[in-house]
């Protein structure tokens, strides 16, 4: 399931505007992240591509990433990083309404990840629901959603945003071999009971284009001896296409949700960004005009980890308890297609917002 937005900006009819101005109701109860055991360095890297670690690190802000082991899968992942999340919120698998995998690297077309993930952890009553193909904006496609589901009738939704890209990176590729890491970030979503709290607002946008694109594997072009001795299921990227869109809509998607929940851009307490480039964070924070210390990285040890980029950078400020009730913040990503999207928070001030169990960040 994917929700797209046209980049041009539409008139909002008065009942949209109206519907606008009531948050959301939704609370950060839980969160956490999974990391598989393996880390590459980047001197591990320069064995076996055209590059150096200088290199590395000035393009990218990357000095090592994970690596998930090779007999296991995304949701492996998944199912490793609920009980930290759930029992950081006091929930039981059971009094889940929704488990929502936000991945562009499913397990398999079929069956769902989401229903495997579900069975999993015993949360049986659950609504299983993959979304797949905003790529690195799957995340905060996801949260949107289970705000809506928790606005209509939903007490508790699970959001895993996990991502294998090792599976799908050219290991030949130097544009794609440094960037990428394996992580998964779940985040418990509870229905908030305090007036103002939740999604105050959001700003979605989209602009067709096959500068970051996996050719092959689908209908238009299945799988066969030629894709595979093309390499066309390996993901490719024009790395300044995406520094183009992502330093001008990242900035742009910010302010028009912060100015939608009648906010300045100041108002806001942390800025949780895709977790993809530390030069496109430090970009996109100058022209904000907002110091980095808002903005927690973990791309530095982690890589770009894809839909579970954001959640890691919203985990690690609630683990080391820089997060408080009553904060605002904005989680904004950039994801293949394009599609971009920011939404605009406040937690609940009758939830307490540190995280539970803590990762190894190095």
């Amino acid at each position: 399931m994917t929700i797209a937005c046209t980049a041009a900006e539409q008139p909002r009819s008065p009942a949209l505007e109206a519907q606008l101005a009531r948050p959301l109701p939704m609370a950060v109860a839980g969160s956490s992240v999974h990391l598989p055991a393996t880390v590459v360095t980047n001197a591990e890297l320069t064995q076996t591509l055209d590059t150096s670690v200088e290199w590395i690190v000035s393009r990218t802000g990357i000095r090592e990433r994970r690596r998930l082991a090779p007999e296991l899968a995304v949701s492996d992942m998944c199912v490793a990083a609920a009980p930290a999340a759930l029992a950081d919120a006091g929930i039981a698998p059971g009094e889940l309404d929704a488990v929502i995998v936000a991945t562009y690297t499913y397990d398999q077309p079929l069956p769902s990840t989401a229903l495997m993930v579900k069975e999993r952890i015993g949360a049986h009553r659950a609504l299983p629901i993959d979304i797949t193909q905003a790529a690195c904006a799957n995340g905060l496609q996801a949260m949107l959603l289970a705000g809506h589901l928790l606005q209509v009738s939903a007490h508790a939704v699970l959001v895993i945003a996990a991502d294998c890209a090792s599976r799908v990176t050219d290991p030949r590729n130097r544009t794609t071999g440094v960037f990428f890491g394996d992580a998964a970030a779940a985040v418990v979503l509870t229905r908030s009971k305090s007036p103002g709290a939740g999604i105050l607002s959001w700003d979605f946008g989209s602009q067709l284009s096959d500068s970051v694109e996996i050719r092959a594997g689908g209908s238009r072009l299945p799988t066969t001896d030629r894709t595979v001795a093309a390499r066309e299921h390996f993901l490719r990227m024009d790395g300044r296409a995406v520094w183009e869109t992502a330093t001008s809509r990242l900035p742009h998607s910010i302010r028009t949700a912060v100015d939608r929940a009648g906010l300045a851009v100041t108002d806001i307490d942390h800025f949780f960004l895709h977790q993809a480039n530390l030069n496109i964070l430090t970009a996109a924070m100058t022209e904000l005009g907002v110091p980095m210390h808002r903005a927690p990285i973990t791309l530095d040890t982690l890589g770009n980890t894809g839909s579970a980029g954001v959640f890691t950078a919203l985990h690690r400020a609630r683990s080391e308890h820089r997060v408080h009730p009553g904060d605002t913040f904005v989680l904004s990503a950039i994801g293949a297609g394009f599609q971009w999207g920011t939404l605009c928070f406040r937690q609940d001030p009758g939830v307490d917002a540190a995280g539970g169990e803590d990762v190894a960040w190095r």
